[in-house]
């Protein structure tokens, strides 16, 4: 089990100045992953980096929303929206609504990932080998083996190998999901 503070890790300009980004996992390595989890900060309006042939889930942890503008669509994201889904080559542009924004951000390069809803006090349990909770807020994980942990506002908490049996957090965030492909 591997517990990743946010505010404890080292945040990146974007290089169109919009925001910053805390890379809070990559697997298996960084110069090839496969999952990339991160924490943004966005500040302003602009478009989002392309990213061809990976799979992006996004939520939003803090803000009033965000407005993403695809070529063929439009999804408007708050903190009350499940986590949204789409082509990372797509590169929607990004429109504060009221303000700065704080998002997770999970992409999936060729491997099977999820983002879901983590609801206050209702069981979840993982259909991939690897899982984790982003917590939202303060709260308490446990696990139906006994585990259990306090977890900080902003913090990741993963999981290699996945328990079999059903988690629970008691406060809102997000549980995350992932099987890498064989090599």
């Amino acid at each position: 089990m591997e517990i990743i503070h946010a505010p404890q890790v080292a945040s990146t300009p974007w290089k169109n100045g919009g925001g910053r980004t805390r890379t809070l996992l990559v697997l298996p390595r960084a110069d090839d992953w496969q999952l990339r989890i991160s924490m943004a900060d966005v500040d302003q309006d602009g478009p989002f980096s392309p990213y061809p042939g990976v799979e992006r889930w996004l939520a939003l942890v803090e803000g009033q929303g965000m407005r993403l503008e695809f070529e063929d669509r439009r999804a408007t994201l708050t903190t009350l929206d499940p986590p949204l889904r789409f082509d990372g080559a797509s590169a929607p542009f990004g429109r504060l609504l009221k303000g700065p924004v704080r998002d997770l951000n999970l992409m999936n390069k060729g491997g099977q990932a999820a983002m879901h809803p983590a609801l206050p006090g209702v069981p979840w349990r993982a259909r991939q080998r690897s899982c984790g909770l982003f917590a939202s807020q303060p709260g308490n994980w446990s696990c139906g083996d006994g585990r259990r942990a306090a977890l900080p506002a902003h913090t990741l908490l993963w999981l290699d190998l996945a328990p079999q049996k059903e988690m629970v957090f008691d406060q809102p965030g997000l549980w995350l999901e992932f099987s890498a492909t064989d090599p």
